[in-house]
């Protein structure tokens, strides 16, 4: 394995934490720091507890990881999370 190789995992995020960091629990049961990647930060894509995330961890520090990819719901409703319900609100 060469020194700047990463491992890839993917997690819930089970807690958001101050400074833009996660308590995420990844799939083989362990419970990791994660922190936003810069490309999401950008692109301001947000994270929910909650959320499918993949993360990307240093084969060095196994409790540390980046927050590198939001896996969209399955969720069967057709409306976006953040959309207000219908009829909330009129126009002039």
């Amino acid at each position: 394995m060469a020194k700047e190789e990463l491992i890839q995992f993917e997690g819930l995020v089970t807690e958001i934490l101050p400074d833009a960091r996660y308590r995420v629990q990844l799939d083989a049961g362990h419970e990791i720091v994660a922190y936003t990647a810069g490309k999401m930060k950008k692109n301001r894509i947000k994270t929910l507890a909650g959320d499918r995330v993949t993360i990307e961890m240093s084969p060095y520090d196994l409790e540390k990881g980046r927050l590198i990819f939001r896996h969209k719901d399955e969720r069967p409703s057709g409306a976006p999370r953040g959309a207000p319900p219908r009829g909330q609100f009129r126009r002039r």
